[in-house]
């Protein structure tokens, strides 16, 4: 297979890539050179949000070409009219952000979808702009030939948003961990090799149409990812303190990015994260490895890169404050 990746370096693209190179296929990437693809790609340099970012595209065959770009349309819309003689297939690694709010417990594909911006926009939101991604593929590839993995929470090796690093790190520093309950709370969520892997297979299948690519509910729990996170880097002393939802709302303390991953039972939030039905993509060849691989994988590259895991500038920083964590578990302030 004869690919090309738009971007290739970071978290996702990386993964991407280096999954197609260990199936032997020939991987071209476009990026703006800011980081190392890794070896053996052929890298073509282009910043696709400025004029003529294109132009090391402008000849050249692909079977097919995948794209993560998360913020204006246009840029999806731009490459994608350009390459739509020359590529077989685009896959689009969208997200499950794409569904209207606040979609129902178990939502599938057929659920109503925000109103997408128009292809060739300027950056809007986050949900209008996939959305609009995905509409820039539709008009230029065509229904059958174009691929929309809507990605809910990704982690994993490279990642470059912060929320398993953080995890990891805030156990290793040990002592009680504020640890946000129910133990048993169902999460999904997918590795970026499994992702790769897919976007891969979606390629060798011929796949079209639009797929949640994340893990079944409940192939982690809350108690499981954490439970992980401790046995592989836990600090002297540390201890989960399992906390009731009411408490660590009413300390003011916001899910999702104060504490990365966790989202109360029973909200909106939750429906939207961590309760989607992923049947179609798991019946297309979505496997997922367990949580404990994921969570080792991860520590040893985040160690690997000197304990402090790459930041996206467009995202913002998460995790929660020592002091307010320790207020909460009525401990000492650390340090």
């Amino acid at each position: 297979m004869r690919l090309l990746v738009l971007g290739g370096t970071e978290f996702v693209g990386r993964a991407v890539v280096e999954a197609a190179l260990g199936r032997g296929w020939e991987v071209t990437v476009l990026n703006r050179g800011r980081h190392e693809p890794p070896t053996g790609v052929r890298a073509l340099r282009g910043d696709r949000t400025a004029p003529g970012g294109l132009a090391a595209l402008a000849s050249g065959e692909w079977d097919a070409v995948i794209d993560t770009w998360s913020a204006a349309p246009r840029a999806v819309d731009d490459a994608a009219r350009l390459l739509a003689d020359r590529v077989g297939r685009y896959v689009y690694v969208s997200s499950c952000s794409v569904y209207a709010w606040a979609p129902p417990s178990g939502y599938g594909e057929d659920a109503p979808v925000v109103e997408g911006a128009s292809p060739d926009a300027d950056k809007t939101d986050y949900a209008r702009d996939k959305r609009g991604g995905e509409l820039a593929a539709l008009g230029a590839f065509g229904a059958e030939r174009s691929v929309f993995a809507r990605a809910g929470l990704i982690l994993g090796p490279y990642e470059n948003i912060g929320r398993l690093p953080w995890w990891l790190g805030r156990v290793a520093r040990g002592g009680p961990v504020l640890a946000p309950g129910p133990r048993e709370l169902a999460l999904q969520y997918v590795d970026v090799r499994d992702l790769a892997e897919w976007l891969l297979g979606s390629v060798e299948r011929e796949l079209s149409g639009a797929y949640n690519v994340i893990s079944p509910q409940g192939h982690a729990t809350m108690g499981s990812l954490l439970d992980a996170c401790v046995r592989v880097a836990g600090g002297a002393g540390v201890s989960l303190r399992w906390t009731s939802a009411e408490v660590v709302l009413g300390a003011g303390i916001e899910p999702w990015t104060q504490l990365p991953v966790w989202v109360p039972a029973g909200s909106d939030g939750y429906d939207a994260l961590h309760s989607a039905d992923v049947s179609l993509a798991v019946g297309a060849g979505l496997r997922c490895r367990a949580v404990e691989d994921t969570v080792r994988d991860t520590w040893e590259w985040l160690q690997g890169v000197g304990g402090v895991a790459p930041q996206r500038p467009d995202r913002p920083g998460v995790g929660l404050d020592p002091a307010v964590e320790a207020k909460v578990l009525g401990v000492p302030v650390e340090g």
